[in-house]
């Protein structure tokens, strides 16, 4: 039985380097980060082009899954509405496989120090702060484990999910 992985939350939480860590952990391992599918300019948002991004992301998630070489597969993206992963999740084949949903909870000052820092080191726009700390309440009643990571290093918060997916494997 394979493992899909789904880890979301607004811009900052972390997602892509827990994800990264996790696919460490939890080797053999495939990632995929969302926003690699959605890599743009000008970074255009139409249903056309949000209809590529899902049929990319699911057309990488279900190579992974159909690739023998994987047992886990990561998954990162911002996904503040069960709706899109769960029109994702209905586009796969997912057979033989568990999928678990995971959210990366962050507090506002915790976010905006985060973004800020990523703005300073050139890494982010400065709008990017306001459209992240607004997504923060999107989350909180979604049908995923939560983990608080205000107090956690990267490889806390990959260690607690990967604790949590190799328990759940073995049942």
């Amino acid at each position: 039985m394979k493992n899909l992985i789904f880890i979301n939350g607004t811009m900052g939480a972390g997602k892509s380097a827990v994800s990264r860590r996790l696919r460490d952990l939890l080797a053999p391992c495939a990632f995929l980060d969302g926003d690699w599918c959605w890599d743009m300019a000008p970074f255009t948002v139409t249903d056309e082009t949000k209809e590529m991004v899902q049929a990319n992301i699911t057309a990488v998630l279900q190579n992974f899954l159909n690739c023998s070489a994987f047992q886990n597969i990561v998954f990162c993206w911002v996904m503040q509405q069960d709706s899109i992963a769960e029109g994702l999740l209905s586009r796969l084949e997912l057979s033989d496989t568990r999928v678990y949903r995971f959210t990366l909870e962050v507090s506002e000052p915790v976010l905006r120090a985060r973004l800020e820092q990523d703005v300073r080191d050139g890494l982010r726009m400065p709008d990017v702060i306001e459209r992240s700390v607004a997504r923060i309440p999107l989350y909180r009643d979604m049908d995923t484990v939560k983990i608080d990571t205000d107090h956690l290093t990267v490889e806390q918060a990959a260690g607690e999910i990967a604790a949590q997916v190799l328990r759940s494997s073995k049942t």
